[in-house]
This record gives structure tokens, C-alpha cells and sequence, in this order.
């Protein structure tokens, strides 16, 4: 048995690798002192997220949010609005735990799990404003394309949990996998590009520069950015 057949029929393909990675001190600190206030564990049942952020302000999802410093000054800089942030990388989940005790937000929350488990069942349907995915893993060699995680049963559970209006905003620094995003969303007939023919937006008041984003358009790297809007 091949290794692609053998990965297909015993294990569901992820899109991401769990990583626990070296925990400094305070990200320690952060997850052992400060989880109960902005951690969410996984289970089985849906969230009453009314109740666990005591409003029911628009709701904004981000998936895969890295060492969580975008997301951070989005929830800082938007206290009119909540946000829920998935990772599976630990120290990135410290660091952002860490980063809104000592600012003292309260708008934000966070789950260690993953994404296509949270959103099948902890994520009640209707309830995201928007849905965020910044820089996912590439997965250039065409033969991991496969693993990536924007694909067509992925973007409509997106769909089933946005409100009718909600936006969807991908970013990638890869071009091809810049055209998959097109390709994979022009197909969606409950979704429309916000940016017409342009096709891409300027993510200017969209989402903060991060440090890794700077990183590479200093040394000439592209970056585009698509938002598309669920109709129905």
C-alpha cells in the first residue's frame, strides 16, 4: 500500500502539524494562571458565546493565528467587537494569553484545537461576523496540496457558521496558493468577491501588519489578500 493510500483510509488528512514547541516562563505563566479567563477547551457542545463574553457584539473568528499579534491589536483597537482565536501551536497560545492579561481585554478568547473539529462542534451555525485565515500553511510541493486547509468542505462549513453577510478574509504570501484561494472560492455559489474584477483588496484597514508579513515584503515577497462575502 502506498503512503498517500495508506494516509487517505487511516487518519482524516490534517492541514496543520501539532506543535508544542519551547515554552518561555511567562507563556507558562500565561496558560497555567490566566486559561480560565481566556481559554475555551474543546468538547463536543456548542458554545453559548453570548454567555461567555456577556454580550452578544459581532463576532469575529480567527483560524491559525500564529503568535496571535495581529489578532491581539484587533481585539485591542475594537472593544465593540468580540473575537475567538484558534491555534494549535502552544506557545503561540501563551503568548497571546499573555499579551491580553496584561492589557486586560476582555473581548477575546482563545482555543488550542483543531479548526474543522471546532467549528463542527462547538461553533453554533449563524453566529460569526467574520472569519479571518492569515497566512495558512502553504503547502507548496503539489503533492501536500492536498492538505491545505482551504478546500471545498472547509469553505462551506465557513459558510454555515457566518451570518448571511459575513465576510470571509484570506491572506497569503504565496501566489499559487494566492490563485487556489481564487479558484477554490469563485466556485462557492453562496459566497461573492468584495473586490469585484480586482479580485484582491488592500489589506489597509483590514488587518495590522504583522512582523512576519514585514519580514518578507522586505526581502520582495508578494502578498494578497481576498474577501469574500457569504449571499445566502
Amino acid at each position: 500500500m502506498s503512503e498517500d493510500i495508506r494516509e487517505k483510509y487511516l487518519r482524516p488528512i490534517r492541514s496543520f502539524v501539532l506543535r508544542t514547541g519551547r515554552l518561555t516562563s511567562a507563556q507558562q505563566k500565561a496558560l497555567d494562571n490566566y486559561w480560565q479567563d481566556y481559554g475555551i477547551d474543546f468538547s463536543e457542545e456548542l458554545l453559548d458565546l453570548a454567555t461567555i463574553f456577556g454580550n452578544d457584539a459581532p463576532i469575529t473568528l480567527e483560524i491559525g493565528f500564529g503568535n496571535g499579534e495581529s489578532l491581539l491589536k484587533q481585539a485591542i483597537d475594537n472593544p465593540e467587537r468580540n473575537f475567538l482565536g484558534i491555534e494549535v501551536h502552544t506557545p503561540g497560545v501563551g503568548l497571546l494569553i499573555a499579551g491580553a492579561q496584561k492589557t486586560g481585554i476582555s473581548n477575546l478568547r482563545v482555543l488550542r484545537y483543531d479548526a474543522v473539529e471546532v467549528l463542527n462542534h462547538q461553533i453554533p451555525e449563524n453566529s460569526l461576523d467574520r472569519v479571518q485565515l492569515f497566512f495558512p500553511d502553504p503547502w507548496h510541493k503539489k503533492r501536500h496540496h492536498k492538505r491545505r486547509i482551504l478546500q471545498d468542505d472547509f469553505v462551506e462549513s465557513i459558510r454555515k457558521h457566518l451570518r448571511i453577510g459575513g465576510q470571509f478574509h484570506m491572506a497569503t504570501d504565496w501566489e499559487n496558493y494566492a490563485k487556489h484561494m481564487l479558484e477554490t472560492m469563485d466556485q462557492q455559489s453562496h459566497f461573492s468577491n468584495t473586490a469585484g474584477e480586482a479580485r484582491f483588496v488592500s489589506p489597509q484597514g483590514l488587518r495590522p501588519e504583522t512582523k512576519f508579513e514585514r519580514r518578507g515584503l522586505k526581502l520582495g515577497h508578494g502578498v494578497w489578500d481576498m474577501v469574500y462575502q457569504r449571499k445566502d
